[in-house]
């Protein structure tokens, strides 16, 4: 896992005690930990600029000018999953909790999988 950047969207603006978000183009924040050798060696925040605006596209684009390889989210809709797979970036969903232990159980292999958004919630993520 040399050089790899993973991205986890973020609640709570990103605090260290933060959680992974729920969906991934409605977090305030982003994480993204650069990977070395098998081993976090940076981890930066980043404010997601879309917060809060329902921008479909958007968000892929800029997760992918971060240089990530990987994102990681709670859900996502189909389109962005597709989106991102054209950008080359492997898509994690169903993730939950503290963002570094679920950086170390990607790395682990124990993180994996796609689940698609269902959108049964009051605003669209762009998959229907």
């Amino acid at each position: 896992m040399e050089g790899k950047r993973i991205a986890v969207a973020l609640e709570n603006n990103g605090q260290p005690d933060g959680a992974v978000s729920a969906h991934f183009g409605r977090c305030p924040a982003y994480g993204v930990w650069h990977i070395e050798n098998g081993v976090p060696v940076k981890k930066e925040m980043v404010t997601n600029p879309y917060f809060q605006q329902h921008t479909p596209g958007a968000v892929p684009g800029f997760i992918q000018t971060l240089g990530a390889h990987v994102m990681i989210a709670g859900g996502m809709g189909p389109r962005a999953i597709s989106m991102f797979g054209e950008m080359g970036i492997e898509v994690v969903t169903g993730a939950v909790g503290n963002p570094d232990k679920v950086v170390a159980a990607w790395h682990r292999g124990e993180l994996k999988g796609i689940a698609p958004c269902n959108h049964d919630h009051e605003d669209s993520c762009g998959g229907h």
